[in-house]
């Protein structure tokens, strides 16, 4: 089974910037060297297409031999060109879109095609698929860079860059709800060719990234999948059209009606669509008729999907009296019930605008346990944490480097053997290092936001209390 998207790239860092900054994802020291450009649109294609053929993402690496008179071990890489090289691949495009006139606005599409875990396939199977894929969507009329990303365990994804403009005509490439039928619909039928698997008649809803689909097979809460719990509580609860709205008003949602209903939950700037991306069983006819079956009101039903979330060890009523950084996030973790209790929390009863970070609990959860194991409560420590983590890992860059160099002229095989399992340890070190630093600035910017969300659940609390007050006079 292959899950697959594709999305525009335009302006500074475009939309890609929000897929690359990922905390799951790594910053590679030495990133691809991209030319200072002025103009915006063209940094855009260079940041694409870098992050693309990312040699970190795209290598596999041999350990058995090296390039002449370089520090790096000989790689199979797996970036592929149609109707261009994929080394100048940025310039090819640019000479399209300058030769017709359109070397502005959208420069270029950015798609994948991510492959189960549970698939039993190799690099090579994967890279194939996806120069056949691009063949048969793009390759009569557009340039495409097929990358195939091996950086995830299990988790083989091609990436694909399209330029905005075709070679052929100029006319420009335009994405539509067909685009994303058919981007699938070819992906399927290479899936069955390779023997990969497929979801047979599957009802057509928006695509699901990656993560999201993983996280729904280990049981871990999405934010389409909390929507959709709430959803379904609304229309269990209600003997009408109108009694339903209102209960969703009251858990926080912002109500949007035409073709399809727009549901949008407090603290969102965008809403969801609940037909396109639930299924035909959430169209307002659907809700309307599920509604009437409701006769008579019915028991809630515990909730099914229990999850056991990840859960803080140590003496926690010594914890209530930490203040700070620590202090806060215990606090939080309260808030989203993830510290040790009778029962599984229940995502339901998390409030509503608390509830997206339980997507993100790995994060926090890791995060918690850094401040904890340093015993960091300012920013001040925090930073200084962090400025001792980055001194680290520079000291060992530099040893690896020198370590590098002097591997070139050692030709004892054993000699040769120690000293790169000498490199790869500290490879692995400075990997858990940068790992750390991410989890600093994680905290740093993940803080704030805690801070304000406290503020208006107490807001909220107290807002109801008054209310309370008011009716019982």
């Amino acid at each position: 089974m292959a899950v697959t998207s594709i999305w525009s790239v335009k302006g500074w860092l475009g939309k890609v910037v929000i897929y690359i900054q990922n905390p799951d994802k790594t910053t590679n020291p030495d990133y691809i060297k991209i030319p200072e450009m002025t103009d915006k649109e063209e940094q855009s294609l260079s940041d694409v297409i870098a992050y693309a053929v990312d040699q970190e993402k795209t290598n596999e690496k041999s350990d058995n031999f090296y390039i002449d008179n370089e520090d790096i071990p000989i790689m199979q890489q797996y970036v592929s060109g149609v109707n261009c090289t994929p080394m100048t691949a940025r310039s090819e495009m640019l000479a399209i879109k300058k030769r017709y006139g359109k070397d502005e606005g959208i420069m270029a599409f950015h798609g994948y095609q991510s492959f189960a875990p549970y698939d039993d396939i190799t690099p090579d199977t994967a890279h194939k698929m996806g120069i056949l894929l691009a063949e048969e969507l793009w390759g009569d009329r557009f340039q495409v860079l097929v990358a195939t990303h091996l950086d995830k365990e299990s988790h083989l994804h091609n990436h694909f860059v399209v330029n905005s403009v075709s070679f052929i005509d100029g006319l420009r490439y335009h994405r539509t709800k067909k685009d994303y039928y058919n981007m699938r619909t070819a992906s399927d039928k290479l899936c069955r060719q390779f023997g990969l698997s497929v979801i047979e008649n599957a009802e057509y809803v928006k695509s699901k990234h990656y993560g999201e689909w993983k996280a729904e097979k280990e049981g871990r809460p999405t934010w389409r999948g909390l929507i959709k719990s709430d959803i379904d509580k609304a229309i269990a609860k209600s003997l009408t059209e109108k009694q339903f709205y209102h209960y969703l008003k009251e858990m926080g949602y912002a109500i949007k009606f035409g073709k399809d209903i727009t549901v949008r939950p407090q603290g969102k700037d965008r809403g969801m669509k609940l037909a396109r991306n639930l299924g035909n069983e959430y169209t307002k006819e659907a809700i309307c008729r599920r509604i009437l079956n409701n006769h008579k009101v019915k028991a809630e039903k515990p909730y099914e999907n229990r999850t056991v979330f990840y859960r803080l060890s140590g003496n926690h009523k010594a914890s209530k009296k930490i203040g700070g950084l620590r202090g806060l996030y215990f606090y939080y973790c309260y808030l989203l019930g993830v510290l040790p209790k009778k029962h599984s929390v229940n995502p339901n009863k998390v409030r509503l605008i608390i509830r997206e970070n339980l997507i993100k609990l790995d994060e926090i959860n890791k995060e918690t346990r850094l401040l904890c194991r340093n015993h960091i409560d300012t920013a001040g420590q925090l930073f200084s944490y962090k400025e001792n983590l980055q001194v680290s890992m520079k000291q060992l860059v530099d040893k690896r480097q020198h370590l590098r160099y002097k591997s070139r002229n050692i030709k004892d095989n054993e000699k040769l053997s120690e000293i790169k399992s000498e490199i790869a340890d500290m490879t692995k070190q400075i990997g858990e290092l940068r790992k750390e630093v991410k989890l600093c600035d994680g905290i740093i910017k993940r803080s704030n936001i805690m801070k304000d969300k406290i503020e208006s659940v107490r807001q909220e609390k107290e807002e109801r209390m008054n209310e309370h007050i008011r009716r019982s006079r």
